[in-house]
């Protein structure tokens, strides 16, 4: 475990729900659910009375940190030498893109590659326009 929560890593800090705030009590409900044992479709199904937006942020930002977890702690066994490329298997191979420094897209180590996905994705869930955190905000749009 030393190696998932050393600074240097790739690792990211969860991102925080309010206590006392609806997307807290959703997200502890998504985790109660996720931790039960129950029916996968039934754990993701809207509760009753809950906004939709708000439901699927918080599974959206809960999968974030788990897969976030999940490549921590392997990053360190994929480095640009035993992993030159991003692919998905022998057929498929990941190139980025982003419109800022890369843009056309570009064949990158696999660990580069990660780094940037994990960054952009960071940035989407952290971006209020997309994801907000005050309650109803998505329903005025």
């Amino acid at each position: 475990l030393k190696q998932v929560f050393n600074k240097d890593k790739t690792f990211r800090p969860k991102r925080k729900f309010e206590p006392g705030t609806q997307r807290f009590e959703l997200h502890k409900r998504a985790e109660a659910s996720l931790n039960s044992g129950v029916d996968l479709k039934a754990s993701v199904q809207l509760p009753s009375g809950e906004d939709q937006n708000d439901w699927v942020a918080v599974h959206v930002v809960d999968f974030f940190n788990r897969i976030n977890l999940i490549y921590g702690t392997i990053c360190e066994f994929c480095t640009e030498r035993t992993c030159p490329v991003m692919s998905g298997g022998p057929k498929y191979e990941y190139w980025w893109q982003d419109d800022l420094k890369y843009k056309k897209p570009t064949a990158l180590p696999a660990p580069q590659y990660m780094n940037l996905l994990m960054d952009w994705i960071e940035v989407q869930i952290n971006n209020e326009d997309i994801f907000p955190t005050s309650v109803g905000k998505c329903e005025a749009e």
